[in-house]
Order: C-alpha cells, then sequence, then structure tokens
C-alpha cells in the first residue's frame, strides 16, 4: 500500500502531534504574568509581531513562491511557513546575543495567540493566486483553525505552571528546546528510511532556495523594521531574530495532520527544510555578535562606567564643597588665636 495509508504514517503523525504539545508548553513556561502585563501596557512589542509574523513574513513567502515560479502543492507549503507565529528558538537565539528577552517573549507569545485569526486569513488571502488547483480549492482553513485552538490548551498549562513552580518550567522549557532537534532528526531519519533518497530528490532546488532565503530575508527585514521604530540595537537583534525564527513545529503539524496526505506529498519536509537554515543561519548571526558585536557592547559598557566614574566624581567633589562651608582650618584657627596676643602687645 501507499505510505500514506500506513500505520507507519500513523505514527509518524501521532509523534508530530506530541512534538507539537511539547513546543507550545514549552512557549507557556515562558511567560511571566507580571510581566506580560507590563508589556502590554506598552503594546511596541505587540505591534512589532503584528508586522513580523503577518504582514513582512507572509509577504516575504509569498513574493519567493512566485518568484521561483513553485507548483501549488510547494507554494501552499511555504505559505503556511511564512504565516506561522514566532517559535520559541528564537528565545534562546536572543539570549545569545544578550537581547531584549522581555521583548522575544512578548512577540512570541502575541504572535501566537494572534495566529489564531491572523494566520488562516493570511493563508487564505495569498493562496488566491493558486485557486484555480484542486489543493487550495480544498485548503482546510477549518482544521488549521482548530489545530491552532488546540494549541491553547499545552500553552495555558505551561503558563500555569511558570505561576506556580518556577523550576520545573525551566525544566520543561529545556526539554521543549531540545524537543526541536530531537523532532527534525527523528522526522528526517524515519522518513527518509521509508520512502529512501528518491524523497528529497523529489523536492526541486527551487524549494531549497527558498527555504534558504526565506530565513535569511525575515532576520534583515525585522532589522530593518526595528530601524525604522528606533530602537537600541539589543532590540533590533531582539526583533530581527523574532521575525526569522518561525514555529516550524506548528506548519509541520498543520501540514501533516490537515491537509490530504497524497495531495500534499512530501511537502510537508519543507518547514523541517526551512528549520534547518534557520538555525544554521541564526547561528551566524551569534558568532559574529560573538566575535565583533560583543567589543561593541563592551565598549559601550565601560562608556557608561567612565560617566558613572566621572558624574560620582562631580559628586564627591560637590559633597565636599558644601561640608567645608563655614568650617575653619588650621592655619586660619592659629592666625585668629595670633591676632588677640598682637594686639595685647
Amino acid at each position: 500500500p501507499p505510505f500514506w495509508d500506513t500505520p507507519l504514517n500513523q505514527g509518524l503523525s501521532v509523534f508530530v502531534g506530541l512534538a507539537l504539545c511539547t513546543t507550545m508548553l514549552g512557549l507557556g513556561c515562558t511567560v511571566e504574568l507580571s510581566q506580560l502585563g507590563g508589556q502590554l501596557g506598552g503594546p511596541v512589542g505587540v505591534l512589532l509581531a503584528l508586522l513580523c509574523q503577518f504582514v513582512i513574513m507572509p509577504l516575504v513567502a509569498f513574493l519567493l513562491a512566485l518568484l521561483f515560479a513553485l507548483d501549488e502543492v510547494a507554494a501552499v507549503a511555504v505559505l503556511l511557513c511564512g504565516c506561522c507565529p514566532g517559535g520559541n528558538l528564537s528565545n534562546l537565539m536572543s539570549l545569545l546575543v544578550n537581547g531584549d528577552m522581555n521583548l522575544s517573549i512578548i512577540m512570541t507569545a502575541s504572535s501566537t495567540l494572534l495566529a489564531l485569526l491572523l494566520m488562516p486569513l493570511c493563508l487564505w488571502i495569498y493562496s488566491r493566486a493558486w485557486i484555480n488547483t484542486p489543493l487550495v480549492q480544498l485548503l482546510p482553513l477549518g482544521a488549521v483553525s482548530l489545530t491552532l485552538c488546540s494549541t491553547l490548551l499545552p500553552i495555558g498549562v505551561g503558563v500555569f505552571i511558570r505561576y506556580k513552580c518556577t523550576r520545573v518550567a525551566d525544566f520543561l522549557l529545556k526539554v521543549s528546546l531540545w524537543s526541536l532537534l530531537v523532532t527534525l532528526v527523528l522526522l528526517f531519519i524515519l522518513t527518509g528510511t521509508m520512502l529512501g533518497p528518491d524523497l528529497l530528490a523529489s523536492i526541486p532546488a527551487s524549494v531549497y532556495i527558498v527555504a534558504l532565503l526565506m530565513p535569511l530575508a525575515g532576520y534583515a527585514s525585522g532589522y530593518g523594521l526595528a530601524t525604522l521604530f528606533h530602537l537600541p540595537p539589543h532590540c533590533k537583534r531582539t526583533v530581527s531574530l523574532e521575525t526569522g525564527c518561525q514555529n516550524v513545529q506548528l506548519c509541520t503539524a498543520i501540514l501533516k495532520l490537515t491537509f490530504p496526505p497524497h495531495l500534499i506529498g512530501s511537502m510537508y519536509m519543507f518547514p523541517l527544510l526551512y528549520a534547518i537554515f534557520q538555525a544554521a543561519e541564526a547561528g551566524l548571526f551569534v558568532l559574529v555578535y560573538k566575535m565583533y558585536g560583543r567589543k561593541l557592547h563592551k565598549q559601550d559598557t565601560l562608556n557608561e562606567d567612565e560617566d558613572t566614574d566621572i558624574s560620582y566624581k562631580k559628586l564627591k567633589e560637590e559633597e565636599m564643597a558644601d561640608t567645608s562651608y563655614g568650617t575653619v582650618t588650621t592655619e586660619e584657627h592659629n592666625s585668629i588665636l595670633m591676632e588677640p596676643a598682637q594686639t595685647a602687645l
């Protein structure tokens, strides 16, 4: 029988669903209610998440699909990945480049919540270019929305665990980050073993190029958007990583669980290709920062310390001047004592 009808494929679908639940649980464990309320009071992070994840990335995916003339199956996979919210990989990368962790977490969490409405809407809008194809005509937007709603439960559990027990939340966060790597490796091994080397050969070269360029364009666009908002350098790095890092577990689960397997074929592998390139490019981002940007960060810190020392010295001088006002020095005291003696003589 075809691979799509075998029990092994059904087991692979169950594994993808469990990996998605683990990822969303870890995402909930990053959210602290006190910081969330403070960020929502000045919703710059929510606005950036809206612009980055549901304006820039879907448009980038759409333009790349048109530029490389992808067929409807590959185009839908690319569009779905571009319409996904941010992933928790960006939180780890932001930490490695000394980014704004509060901004990173609020962008990831808010984009996940906004995806409940905006992800199916963006997918419907941008897929109109392939409306005459069977896959787009059967586009399971209802199943996509249902999958998105099902992620609210593990996210809520993660937020509750963070609120009640911080140590357990930190452990689950590490587990969710490792689950990304384990999911990628196992999916490649299992799919490659069952379908053979013909699987990767059946994916067009243009799809590999799109998977390479798409996260790179996201990183560059996010940095440019943060520059327009006049954000400080550490916030620019954060917005850049948040834009390019997509929730590939969610994209893989939607492609694997909601689309007809005989139509989507091997294109559920595109999010895995995207994950490889987004991690590699983000790793280069971190490496360049560690080699060059860290020196600038230290120099800025030293300049701040020098400014603090100068202001502290001025403050001490002012305190000494205020303290010495009205006091009598030793020489003045001796001269005062000599004046009555001279008068007596």
